[in-house]
């Protein structure tokens, strides 16, 4: 609950700048010389990326989350088997044991959305995050129906 809860705390954040910023593009281009029209309509572009940006990784995260939802009421969700140091960081050696054989598991069943999904939580349980998100995105496609591009 307590990365939702920040999640939705910057993504707020995120907006009332993207709103501010676009305030300014458009007080530059109210001035009406070719300078600050230019200058205004550059301003103006950089929130419409940062709004494209969040719109499109909250709908990730959400789509994430269904999945976890659903793969949860399965009892399919990954058992946290990982060995930790006494500080609490994953053992990097039992980390490596258990993405091999997730990634053994998605090779036997390259079309499961399930298995893809399991493979991201062991991407990410590596501290390889953009790996992590192409195999979650995989995982979403999957369960999506939508045509997958060979890896």
């Amino acid at each position: 609950m307590r990365a939702k809860i920040t999640y939705a705390v910057a993504a707020t954040v995120l907006v009332v700048y993207f709103v501010l910023v676009g305030s300014r593009g458009v007080m530059l281009i109210e001035t009406g010389t070719a300078l600050t029209v230019t200058f205004g309509v550059a301003v103006l572009i950089l929130p419409v990326i940062g709004l494209w940006f969040l719109w499109k990784n909250t709908q990730f995260v959400r789509k994430a989350n269904r999945l976890a939802a659903e793969l949860d009421a399965e009892g399919g969700l990954p058992v946290d088997e990982l060995k930790r140091t006494p500080g609490g960081r994953i053992d990097r050696d039992s980390a490596d044991e258990v993405f091999a054989r997730r990634k053994a598991e998605t090779e036997d069943a390259p079309d499961d959305w399930r298995s893809w999904f399991r493979l991201a939580v062991a991407y990410h349980d590596a501290r390889d995050t953009p790996r992590a998100r192409k195999a979650m995105q995989r995982a979403i496609a999957l369960h999506e129906g939508k045509p997958v591009q060979a890896a």
